[in-house]
Order: structure tokens, then sequence, then C-alpha cells
């Protein structure tokens, strides 16, 4: 294990925004890491939800951003074009920026405080990001990435709903293990032969299931895990203007939102036998099924994995790489070893 300074200088970044009814979280997390902990820490987030949007940038628009001041108790507050004195019941002065998470990661670290962050924290997630179909979709996970990329220490950590809506009675309690947790592993940063900052773990995926094993003694399990390969169906659905129930659309939020349904958007007739006529010039919207993911069978999920921990109701940890899989067997160490994997088929 690496060792670290005692309070390291934080970026705290998320995907779902400023603090609100779809992004219910990030205050009090952030309450929890200045208060509890101590630490250090600067905002850095999205002006408006991001979900599943992944390690995204945008690159042709132009990124504006304001400052935000958040006020007890719930994190609401005002925004300023120009940085400004904090006002009676003010706790800080965060950064909005209209971009996806991973922007505000990069910038924050390169541009905003550049030389001035140890740790990006991203989250909390307000939903799960357990399973390659949720990591591989996360914002919140993008964020982190990001950071890994700029050879900076990184957590994602996120709440998964399973309660819908999630009692606000387990937010402390969260909070509070979610803090922990992020101290442990910043005392305790692990290993990795392969890992981009001197054979350091790149970044950590925490996700806590919100349930009322929170409230009590000893609390939820927590496990080291690896990431569920699992795989989904269909994410959007057949868009028939003339249709009043196919123009709702999903919360901006994504499928964990407490509007949403659990399950997600269920398949229709339109959808599985839709013609060109009926789908009026191709038109689609995005409304995910959500059943096997959410709720999936027990022999589907392999022991260990995020998934499996979740389903248990245990806390998982998982460490990863900023990198997509390779093959486990894949091991090259000089020009030599490459002969053997050269193709010898003429195509």
């Amino acid at each position: 294990m690496s060792s670290s300074p005692t309070k390291p200088r934080v970026l705290l970044t998320n995907d779902d925004g400023p603090p609100g009814h779809e992004s219910p979280y990030i205050y009090g997390l952030y309450r929890h890491l200045t208060q509890d902990l101590g630490w250090d820490v600067k905002v850095v987030i999205p002006s408006s939800q991001k979900s599943w949007i992944g390690k995204a940038y945008h690159i042709k628009e132009i990124v504006n951003g304001r400052y935000y001041y958040p006020r007890e108790p719930d994190g609401l507050g005002d925004t300023s074009e120009r940085s400004r004195p904090l006002q009676e019941g003010e706790v800080g002065e965060w950064v909005l920026l209209d971009g996806t998470p991973a922007t505000c990661a990069n910038i924050g670290l390169h541009n905003l405080y550049h030389g001035e962050i140890d740790l990006l924290i991203s989250g909390p997630n307000l939903g799960r990001n357990s399973s390659a179909a949720f990591a591989l979709s996360s914002g919140t996970i993008g964020a982190a990435l990001s950071s890994a990329l700029s050879k900076v220490r990184s957590i994602a950590l996120s709440y998964g709903t399973v309660v819908h809506p999630t009692p606000a009675t387990f937010h402390e309690p969260a909070h509070q293990l979610g803090a922990r947790i992020i101290g442990h592993l910043w005392e305790n940063w692990g290993l990795d032969d392969g890992g981009l900052r001197q054979g350091e773990v790149d970044l950590y995926n925490v996700n806590i299931p919100m349930i009322d094993g929170l409230l009590r003694e000893p609390g939820l399990p927590i496990c080291w895990t690896r990431i569920w390969r699992n795989s989904y169906g269909r994410l959007f659905k057949a868009y028939e203007q003339h249709d009043p129930a196919r123009k709702k659309t999903i919360s901006a939020a994504g499928p964990d939102s407490p509007s949403e349904d659990p399950q997600g958007t269920q398949a229709g007739s339109l959808d599985a036998e839709a013609t060109q006529e009926d789908l009026g010039g191709l038109v689609f919207k995005f409304g995910p099924d959500m059943t096997d993911l959410i709720n999936p069978a027990a022999s589907s999920v392999p022991i260990g994995t995020d998934g499996w921990a979740i389903r248990k109701g245990w806390v998982s940890v998982t460490p990863m790489r900023a990198t997509f899989g390779e093959p486990v067997d894949w091991n090259v160490e000089s020009e030599e070893d490459m002969a053997s994997r050269v193709w010898k088929m003429k195509l």
C-alpha cells in the first residue's frame, strides 16, 4: 500500500449537477468531507444533468462557467458571473461549467486549480454504477477516468437506488460511510504494476446500496470486487408523434431518478413491430428497459463482482485502470515476444 499525506486537496465533481431533486447527494458529502475530515475541497460540477454521458468532451462548444454559492441546509444557492465574498448562510464558492463531467475534471485540474489537487472525487451519483453496462455509460466514472488519465488519484462514488423513493434517513449514513471509505482509500492507496502513476491503482469505483442496513449496526459489509461483465439490450424507444404516452421523456438523471419506474420503460408493440411508417421518419427517444440490469437473476451474476455485492446489499469497492480491458494473457516485454502475435495469413 502507498502512504499518503494526511489531508489531501480535493476536487469534487459529479454528473448530476448542482444540488436539487435530481442531485440530492453532493452537498451532503461535501459537508462531511470538509467538516468531518477537515479536507480542503474545491467543487467544479456541470451546470445541469449530464448522466449517461460517459467520458465525453464537447470539443467544439465554448465552455461557459459561473460561480455557485450553496447554503444550508440543502445546498441550494445563488449564482454569480463573477467571484464575490460569501454572504450570510453561504458555505463556499463552487464553479458550474456548461460541460460534461470529464470536462469539469480536466478544467478543474489544469485550468482552475493547476497543481493544487491531490485527489478527485466524482459523485455521489444518484444511482448505481456497478457492472459494465452502467460503468461504461457513467458520467461519474467518466470524470474519474479523466482525472486518472491526468495521473491524479481518483474515486467514483455512487449510491445505488434500491427503494423507490429512497428515504431521506438513508442520506446521512451513506455520506458518513462514503467519507470513511474515501478516507481509508486515500490513506491506503493500492498498488498496481500497470498503473499510470508510479505503479498505483488508477482509480476506485465505490457503490453503496441505499438500504435500511445503513441505519443498523454493524452497518453494511464492504468488499473488494471486480466489474460484472454484463450487457444491455434496447436503450431507445420508437417515438410516435401522435401517441401522448410516447412523449414522456426519461429523467435527465437516468433510470435511477426518483421520478422513474425502477424497472425502466417497458417495450411496447411499436418497439417490437415497428414499420418505417410507424416510426414517423425514424424518430427515437431514450427509454431503456432496465429489468435485467436492476434486478438480475441470481444465477446470472458472478460471485465477487460489483453487481453481486450490490445484490447482496454490500458495498463494492472496485480498483480500476484508466484503459479499455485487454485479454488477461497479454504479456509482451520485447519485440521478440511479438513474433507469435504477427498475423501469418494472407488477406
